[in-house]
């Protein structure tokens, strides 16, 4: 599996990443479609082009949650639900409705340091 760095590499791909606690994935994972649990709240999923930028969004947000995490793969052409940029920079898309799983065409590991800081992404 390519991993796309950049932004620009990751859009040009048609591939967008999530970050999301592996128990909330691992609970929805076989029923078809997923939802991450601040959808209610934010009204779409949270998705990141590129992993640099990935890395900057893990240790700006969730550096204090420490449960386990996993980055799903997303290739957006195969999304169901509404997919648009809100930012002007393209880095950040957001998915107005459920993630279909089919969607999902890979997951990379995290890894964290002792102090909970994210420090990059591998293959599983």
């Amino acid at each position: 599996m390519h991993l796309y760095r950049t932004a620009d590499e990751s859009r040009d791909a048609g591939i967008a990443y999530h970050l999301t606690p592996e128990p909330v994935w691992e609970a929805q994972r076989a029923a078809g479609t997923y939802i991450p649990e601040p959808f209610e709240q934010d009204g779409f999923i949270h998705a990141t082009n590129g992993l640099d930028t990935l890395l900057w969004v893990a240790n700006e947000f969730y550096t204090s949650d420490t449960r386990p995490y996993r980055v799903l793969v997303l290739d957006v052409n195969k999304l169901s639900s509404p997919m648009r940029y809100d930012d002007e920079e393209q880095k950040f898309p957001h998915i107005y409705g459920p993630l279909n799983t089919d969607a999902v065409t890979g997951e990379l590991l995290v890894q964290r340091d002792a102090d909970g800081r994210f420090t990059g992404f591998g293959e599983s």
